[in-house]
């Protein structure tokens, strides 16, 4: 029998290059409880990415509208460009016991904090070191070298937040960590709080 649950929030936090993405889509591949927040951002779309998939694209006039409206439940500044959490699609996923994947920075994870926290769960990636770091930022081929330098540079601020998350991850092996946030995201799921239809399942166990 299943017990009625309320759905999660996962987030992973991490300084560009730490992995937190390729893990998001390792998770999402093999979990088909969890679903992605598909957040709006008002940066241009990089090789690959599609609308409604990766991101909602929208112009920095929209999103000043959304922010002015209260329709994001986070919003942040990140490398000059504005992201945000539509509230609309979140609150329906809960309700319905559907698990929300977030890759977001700790600006966003500290509003989700505040206004969800029992539904939040938090993982802080960290990269092996900081010279894995910079090779991954610089096999990505996708950015500039001054955009590597201002990402290098802002690594170490975003890093000191690690304290703020409920886990801490070192991501030397993305098998590993995956596997490593699968057990977490198990122990979440069962904790009491969230398990709302066990008073409903013991009442008829007619013990």
């Amino acid at each position: 029998m299943t017990i009625l649950r309320r759905g999660l929030m996962l987030v992973l936090s991490s300084p560009s290059g730490a992995g937190k993405t390729t893990l998001a889509k390792m998770l999402l591949a093999t979990d088909d409880a969890l679903v992605s927040s598909v957040s709006v951002t008002t940066r241009a779309a990089r090789s690959g990415e599609v609308e409604g998939r990766d991101y909602f694209f929208i112009t920095p006039e929209k999103y000043a509208r959304l922010i002015e409206e209260d329709a994001l439940l986070e919003y942040a500044a990140v490398h000059d460009n504005g992201y945000g959490t539509p509230r609309a699609f979140v609150r329906d996923a809960l309700t319905e016991g559907r698990d929300i994947l977030f890759d977001i920075d700790w600006q966003g994870a500290q509003q989700l904090r505040h206004n969800v926290p029992q539904d939040l769960v938090t993982v802080f990636i960290l990269p092996p070191s900081a010279d894995e770091l910079h090779r991954r930022l610089n096999n990505r081929g996708s950015d500039t070298p001054e955009v590597i330098a201002a990402r290098l540079a802002k690594a170490g601020h975003e890093i000191s937040h690690w304290a703020e998350y409920d886990y801490v991850l070192v991501n030397e092996n993305p098998e590993e960590s995956a596997n490593a946030l699968r057990g977490i995201l198990t122990a979440e799921r069962l904790k009491r709080r969230r398990q709302t239809g066990l008073t409903d399942f013991i009442r008829n166990l007619n013990l």
